[in-house]
C-alpha cells in the first residue's frame, strides 16, 4: 500500500525505533506514546484488521507480541501492560494496517482505559449470543 505508513516503515522508506523483527513482524516504539516504552506490533503483510489477517499472520503477531511484552517487563522493572487491537473506524483505528499496542503500565501513571458497563435485557444476552454463534 502506497499510502500505509506502516508499509512503509515495512519497506525501510520511513524510519523506526525497532524493538523486534523477524520475517512476519515488525515492532517499534509509537512516537505518540500513551506511555514512554509504548509498542506496536505490526504484521509486515498488510490488512486492515484482525478479521482480516491469515492464520500465519496473526500467530505470528500474537507471539511477537508475547515476546516484546516480556522483554518491555523486564526493562522497566514491571509486569503490568494493556494490550490493545482498535479494529476499524468506529473502534477508533487510525492506521488502516492491522497492528497491536502494547502500553507499559506503572503504579503512579495518569494513563486511564475505561469503559461504561451495559446490561442486557430480558433475553438479550442469549439473543447475542445466538447471532454471532450463526457466523462461526
Amino acid at each position: 500500500m502506497d499510502d500505509c505508513i506502516f508499509c512503509k516503515i515495512v519497506e525501510g522508506r520511513i524510519p523506526a525505533a525497532k524493538v523486534y523483527e523477524d520475517s512476519y513482524v515488525i515492532s517499534f516504539l509509537d512516537i505518540m506514546p500513551a506511555n514512554k516504552g509504548h509498542c506496536l506490533i505490526v504484521p509486515k503483510k498488510h490488512t486492515q484488521t484482525l478479521a482480516e489477517m491469515d492464520d500465519k499472520d496473526l500467530a505470528a503477531t500474537i507471539l511477537a507480541a508475547k515476546k516484546v511484552a516480556k522483554a518491555m517487563s523486564l526493562s522497566f522493572g514491571n509486569a503490568g501492560f494493556n494490550m490493545v487491537m482498535n479494529n476499524g473506524k468506529e473502534a477508533g483505528q487510525i492506521v488502516n494496517h492491522s497492528h497491536i499496542h502494547l502500553i507499559p503500565r506503572f503504579q503512579k501513571d495518569r494513563l486511564r482505559i475505561k469503559w461504561s458497563h451495559l446490561k442486557y435485557e430480558d433475553n438479550e444476552i442469549k439473543e447475542y449470543a445466538e447471532k454471532i454463534r450463526k457466523f462461526i
